[in-house]
């Protein structure tokens, strides 16, 4: 096994209603202020509710500091869902 190197994860409340891929780009952008060049890859699984975003560089991981872990997601219906945000622990 190999560990995700530069790769965070945004787990969403399993509560919390489904969302849509390009919501979810959209908020990657605004709510981590991240940029179209710092994001490599976005990867959805959606029955665990989790948003794996692989970062371009390791310095990028200050958004785990900025974010202090935590992050706010506003859905299309208004519900608020507070999303845990934290480095991807190991992969297969």
């Amino acid at each position: 096994m190999g560990e995700r190197q530069k790769t965070i994860v945004c787990a969403f409340d399993l509560k919390s209603p489904r969302t849509l891929a390009y919501d979810i780009q959209q908020w990657i952008y605004a709510q981590l202020r991240l940029e179209d060049n710092d994001v490599l890859m976005v990867q959805i699984d959606g029955p665990r509710r989790h948003v794996y975003i692989k970062l371009r560089d390791n310095n990028l991981l200050q958004v785990l500091h900025l974010t202090g872990g935590q992050a706010e997601y506003r859905h299309t219906n208004g519900e608020i869902s507070m999303v845990r945000v934290e480095t991807a622990g190991l992969g297969t």
